[in-house]
């Protein structure tokens, strides 16, 4: 018996997903294969009989299929590793194959604040990366609600057919669209940016003009402090006279 495998097979999944490591043997006759994880060298199953206690662990093998692959249901970061597949030939046989556990998320392109002025339009593209599977969906949030049919409210999502990629519009922009804008897909860390839409000042003017009232605070509260210290130093040398 031998293995169809290659040693040292590197495979890829995220966060959430089944991971799926293969183990082909050829010619095992009555022999069994086990599979192990190398890092606490905890057995996992062997043949068809698991045994961890942790049910997201399971061989797939059909009736004369050469095929015995691990499955991992809800992968999390902690099952990344090496895992091994042994024969039970005398002595064992082995091959070591290496996990490795992606954490996706959406991305949404440009800065994480937008200012607009009312009357101008309002695009966000967002894209999933660093995922091994495809997306069951993509959602827009504006602040807690679901707008990706909010046609009423002025705004057009259109979405990928792998949902890979989604883009929100919204072409006549008003005082009710600002807010926080979040992009979510199936398993991955979702994306978000904070739209201000607005009359009058521009962003800078409005953030140095906040800064220059807190300083002024600031200032006033450092007088009437100095002042309080020196009425005290008065009283205190008016009573030892």
């Amino acid at each position: 018996m031998y293995f169809g495998t290659e040693n040292s097979t590197v495979i890829t999944t995220q966060v959430g997903a089944t991971a799926l490591i293969p183990c082909t043997v050829h010619q095992i006759g009555e022999g069994l294969v086990s599979w192990i994880r190398k890092k606490d060298y905890h057995l996992l199953t062997v043949g068809l009989t698991t045994y961890s206690s942790d049910e997201r662990f399971s061989t797939n093998h059909l009736k004369n299929s050469e095929d015995w692959t691990l499955q991992i249901k809800y992968v999390q970061q902690r099952d990344a590793g090496v895992y091994e597949c042994q024969i039970s030939t005398h002595p064992p046989t082995s091959i070591f194959l290496h996990l490795i556990v992606v954490e996706a998320r959406a991305q949404i392109s440009g800065p994480p604040i937008r200012y607009l002025t009312p009357g101008s339009t309002l695009k966000l593209h967002c894209l999933i990366v660093q995922n091994t599977e495809n997306s069951e969906y993509i959602f827009w949030y504006h602040d807690n609600r679901m707008i990706n049919y909010d046609f009423d409210r002025g705004i057009n999502v259109s979405t990928d057919a792998d949902f890979q990629s989604s883009e929100l519009v919204v072409s006549n922009t008003k005082r009710e669209h600002s807010g926080n804008y979040t992009c979510v897909a199936s398993n991955t860390q979702p994306a978000s940016v904070l739209v201000h839409i607005f009359k009058g000042d521009n962003p800078a003017a409005m953030y140095h003009g906040h800064v220059g009232s807190s300083t002024k605070s600031y200032q006033t509260h450092i007088f009437y402090v100095v002042f309080a210290l020196s009425y005290l130093t008065y009283v205190n040398q008016k009573v030892s006279l």
